[in-house]
């Protein structure tokens, strides 16, 4: 393979803006989480990438129930605070100055003895991790749309009793699950209480669900970013509202391949969304089950979409504009990216997005540092046509989940 001349796009500075608990986990903590919990490892999530069929056969429900075996390891304070360190440190060494991590903390409640307990212990961790590893780490709040609209409302009050914009408070209030799935209108009133208490919302929308829903969940919830809002490409009408608004689209390449919604990465409409001038924040949505990290989509987005450093860059600034953080803190990052910018790029051979080396214990190191199984890892995503987004969906019958990330 020849060399060439290529920035490290780990040392480019950015935000995450779109991080789910649990699935921010990587293997190795996932070993450690069900040894100290006594249990046995989540095999077909060690071992094998149950998300990597094809595209025919991609869907929620199947990443739903991935989703389950990883969250039935996270029960115990100890546990909590690992998944959020390991969040930090992982997003970290990808260059992360910024990561704001998305949590129902009614899934973990049982196990540290009630919600109070359970997002205290979250945010405390969030300061203390952001200290350990020199990132900072906000905290979003997540309502569920398989919950009861008057659950959301519980979760937005307490996020108004810890809402802080930096370590340690909560500083979002997020609507996800699948999208199908509950009334949008109906978890209105829970937007209105977190806005109260100066809490920006952050719902999903617009992955699963076309431009008629993305409307919908501006329009009843007043979002100041939204979760994936991918199918936004789908009409111009609409991008220029979110243009003209301001909102921050929050897309996850690898997430939106993984899930089916697009069958291979080119297909991605990222250009699109920037050719009409939306603010855009890559975000890797859940590293453990997608097995691709925060760097893993900007290597998507050159790789397959073509997008130059430069671009690369300006993705950069718009993930850093669009976290909660404060403008000081934001100035500092945006001058840290002008500064990658400016750098010559140096000689070396272009890894593949798949990664290579393997390491001790049957895992291969991405070239973002994130640890994943060797075997899944075979080729790149692109086996399949196109399909509808809900294709590879359960029937209600056979859902039989418990909600919530």
């Amino acid at each position: 393979m020849p060399d060439v001349a290529r920035r490290d796009l780990n040392l480019l500075p950015k935000a995450h803006l779109h991080l789910h608990f649990t699935g921010s986990l990587d293997i190795p903590t996932l070993r450690e989480l069900s040894a100290w919990e006594g249990l046995d490892e989540a095999e077909q999530l060690i071992d094998d990438d149950p998300l990597s069929v094809p595209a025919t056969k991609r869907g929620w429900w199947r990443f739903q129930r991935t989703y389950d075996i990883a969250r039935h390891v996270v029960i115990s304070e100890r546990a909590l605070r690992a998944v959020v360190d390991a969040a930090a440190r992982n997003d970290a060494a990808q260059g992360s100055r910024r990561t704001e991590i998305q949590v129902d903390p009614t899934s973990y409640a049982p196990y540290v003895n009630g919600l109070v307990n359970a997002l205290e212990i979250i945010l405390d961790e969030a300061a203390l991790a952001s200290r350990r590893h020199g990132i900072q780490m906000g905290v979003i709040v997540a309502a569920s749309r398989l919950h009861h609209p008057l659950d959301a409302r519980t979760l937005a009050r307490l996020s108004a009793r810890f809402a802080g914009r930096g370590p340690g408070g909560v500083i979002g209030f997020g609507l996800s699950n699948d999208e199908t799935e509950g009334n949008t209108v109906e978890f209105g009133p829970a937007f209105r209480i977190a806005r109260r208490a100066g809490i920006p919302g952050v719902p999903h929308g617009g992955e699963f669900r076309g431009p008629h829903h993305i409307a919908q969940v501006i329009d009843e919830l007043h979002p100041t970013r939204i979760g994936h809002g991918i199918h936004a490409a789908e009409s111009p009408a609409l991008l220029k509202r979110i243009v003209d608004a301001g909102i921050t689209l929050e897309v996850n390449p690898a997430s939106n391949v993984s899930l089916g919604v697009y069958p291979d990465y080119s297909k991605v409409p990222l250009r699109t969304l920037l050719d009409a001038g939306a603010q855009v924040a890559l975000g890797a949505d859940d590293p453990l089950l997608f097995l691709s990290g925060l760097t893993d989509q900007y290597r998507i987005a050159h790789d397959y979409l073509g997008l130059s450093d430069a671009e690369l860059a300006e993705l950069a600034r718009m993930s850093i504009r669009g976290s909660f953080a404060e403008q000081a803190d934001k100035a500092r990052w945006l001058a840290e990216v002008d500064a990658w910018l400016a750098a010559a790029p140096e000689s070396g051979p272009v890894l593949p997005a798949a990664g290579v080396a393997p390491v001790p214990g049957g895992l291969v190191a991405r070239p973002s540092g994130l640890l994943v199984p060797e075997r899944g890892l075979v080729a790149p995503p692109g086996d399949g046509g196109a399909e509808s987004a809900d294709a590879g969906q359960g029937v209600p019958d056979a859902r039989n989940v418990t909600p919530g990330l």
